[in-house]
């Protein structure tokens, strides 16, 4: 796994510097400064720019914008669900008290401006009609060793995410190794597939998922879960995005001991999932993705694996992390662990964005 994520992390970055390009943007802010840069993305209620005089990104409170203007194309995402791609600029105000609107124009020729609530807007990401950098994601690593007991223990993840105006898919890779004296080794990879498409109806998308897990510690060769579900954001906004799914799964366990009555067990089975994405202003964020598997073809078995994800901002694109993981199963193979979970901490450094 760490091989597989080393090799994708070497292609998105020989393609990241792609993304360079002039810095022709306009920010206003409502206090009457001006800002000529690249305008990067807008998450969390932070507007990220880069500025040709300055080391690493500008981080710029979203709620202090009075005007901005750029020709590069951006996919915009509103509190409803709703997302549009074009190039961006503010309209001139029609009356005094009333919020700034946003207008977005797409590359058609008959192109109109679609107007949108400056307030109502969650997320901006820069995008390009060429595929390539339409790409963003992070790496992380991170180790530890203990003397007393000759512990050590390494972890090392890559994430990526591919967005369109109307659908996404990203993927998870990580690898955690720990090791100490007087113990067996213990390793855990994991390799996650996810995408969505939103449905013509507000807030809701419908998703796929394709998660493949490897656990000495529950003698886990490898588990394959394939599920598909219906999902609806429950809340999008500035700080916030929370969204929970619903739908079927098949998962496939085929475990390493030979004499287990069933080394290869098959399970249908439903798919409850949640989404936590919270922000706060260019400092912190956290991340929590759970899933919960009740079977239906073996009754009363349940299948539950989290993830869950803090990073706190120590300057530019680097962060540092610390994770939790867990994956349970209430009713393993005879002297089999019904769980494994742990921590990992690192520092992670973010990509195309």
């Amino acid at each position: 796994m760490i091989r597989q994520a080393l090799i994708l992390a070497s292609i998105t970055f020989f393609s990241w510097p792609l993304n360079a390009r002039e810095s022709t943007d306009v920010i206003i802010m409502t206090n009457g400064d001006h800002l000529t840069c690249k305008i990067k993305q807008l998450q969390g209620g932070v507007l990220y720019v880069g500025v040709d005089y300055l080391d690493g990104d500008a981080s710029v409170d979203w709620k202090k914008v009075a005007q901005i203007q750029s020709n590069q194309l951006f996919i915009v995402k509103r509190q409803d669900g709703s997302v549009f791609t074009g190039t961006i600029k503010t309209a001139p105000k029609k009356a005094d008290g009333q919020p700034p609107t946003l207008e977005i124009v797409d590359t058609s020729p008959a192109a109109k401006a679609v107007p949108i609530d400056l307030l109502q807007v969650v997320e901006v990401r820069q995008t390009s009609e060429n595929s390539f950098q339409r790409w963003s994601g992070s790496i992380s690593s991170g180790s530890t060793y203990s003397k007393g007991n000759n512990a050590t223990q390494y972890n090392a993840a890559f994430q990526t995410r591919y967005q369109q105006e109307r659908w996404a898919t990203e993927m998870n890779v990580s690898s955690n190794l720990a090791a100490n004296s007087g113990a067996t080794t213990s390793t855990r990879n994991s390799l996650t597939i996810d995408a969505y498409h939103l449905l013509p109806w507000e807030k809701y998308f419908y998703a796929g998922l394709a998660d493949f897990l490897q656990s000495s510690v529950q003698g886990i060769r490898v588990q394959t879960s394939l599920g598909a579900s219906i999902g609806r954001i429950l809340k999008q906004d500035s700080h916030s995005r929370i969204a929970v799914t619903g739908g079927l799964a098949w998962q496939s366990t085929n475990y390493h001991e030979k004499d287990v009555a069933e080394p290869v067990q098959n399970v249908a089975s439903g798919l409850l999932g949640l989404q936590v994405n919270l922000f706060r202003f260019s400092k912190t964020e956290l991340d929590i993705n759970a899933a919960l598997f009740p079977a239906l073809s073996d009754p009363g078995r349940f299948r539950f694996s989290t993830n869950a994800s803090y990073f706190v901002k120590i300057f530019g694109k680097v962060s540092w992390n610390l994770t939790f993981y867990g994956n349970w199963d209430t009713n393993p193979p005879p002297t089999f662990a019904a769980s494994d979970y742990g921590t990992t901490s690192g520092l992670s450094w973010d990509f195309g964005k």
